[in-house]
């Protein structure tokens, strides 16, 4: 296994074992998240990707092993310590009927409210600079049932970066949007990435998306990490197939110049795997 550390990794899991209901989804697992780094996760349905993160985002406890955010156990942490460093955008969302935009990411600032300290001009700041960078602001008064599939999205996404922390993690963020949405959506997590330092950790189905954005890939299988480093260096035909089980030829992006999968037949059928 290939692997990448950082002694300044802000995340990271230690011999963690997860489990749903006494089934083993992810097994004595070690992995860092690279300080500044768009990290993704990548792997075949059902490997453990969102389990991982749902574990480092401290809703899932681990079985065995632990998760240090900066250095200390999440679980002894409180709630509200963890929200003003982690910011969590999950697989599916639902707003509370007959909210509008500006109400919905306006929560985004409860981890940072106390009976003492109501809501104050750095709130209102916070989630102005919010929708301004998720191109919602003209969004603001309109309810967010209204809205369509890729617009929910970004104001959700506001929602997180209304909570102004530095770490985000993202679960299937592009799931169910179209190629265009989710290339808009895509570049504004590398922009946050780029442009004001977040550290990004999402989990993608799309491996061509992830190679163009990403800094760093892991690669799951089974519950266990295969490979993890910079695209260029870990994605290889050989790779492909032993996570995805196709053969495949890697070239060039013509673009970016990342690793680009052009797949070839599965090696087995759907009724096979």
């Amino acid at each position: 296994m290939s692997t990448t550390t950082t002694t300044a990794a802000p995340l990271v899991a230690r011999s963690l074992d997860l489990a749903y209901d006494h089934r083993q989804v992810v097994t004595n697992l070690d992995v860092s998240i690279p300080d500044g780094k768009f990290t993704v996760i990548v792997g075949p349905n059902a490997c453990g990707k969102s389990t991982l993160l749902r574990a480092l985002a401290r809703l899932l406890p681990p079985a065995q092993g632990n998760v240090l955010l900066d250095g200390t156990d999440i679980a002894k942490m409180k709630t509200k310590a963890i929200a003003r460093r982690l910011g969590l955008l999950p697989q599916s969302s639902i707003a509370p009927e007959g909210i509008t935009v500006g109400e919905l990411v306006a929560r985004g600032r409860h981890p940072h409210q106390s009976f003492l300290k109501q809501w104050t001009d750095e709130d209102e700041a916070a989630v102005l600079r919010a929708l301004r960078a998720t191109n919602t602001e003209e969004l603001s008064s309109r309810q967010v049932d209204e809205l369509s599939g890729g617009q929910r999205q970004r104001v959700w996404v506001a929602m997180v970066l209304a909570q102004e922390t530095s770490l985000l993690l993202l679960d299937e963020p592009t799931t169910f949007l179209d190629v265009a949405f989710q290339i808009e959506l895509l570049d504004l997590f590398s922009q946050l990435n780029n442009e004001y330092g977040h550290t990004m950790v999402a989990v993608l189905h799309d491996l061509n998306q992830a190679c163009r954005y990403a800094d760093e890939i892991i690669a799951m299988k089974g519950g266990v990490i295969v490979a993890q480093g910079a695209p260029a260096d870990i994605v290889t035909a050989e790779l492909v197939h032993e996570v995805f089980g196709i053969d495949c030829t890697v070239i060039d992006d013509p673009v970016t110049g990342a690793p680009m999968i052009v797949a070839g037949k599965p090696k087995k059928t759907f009724a096979e795997r």
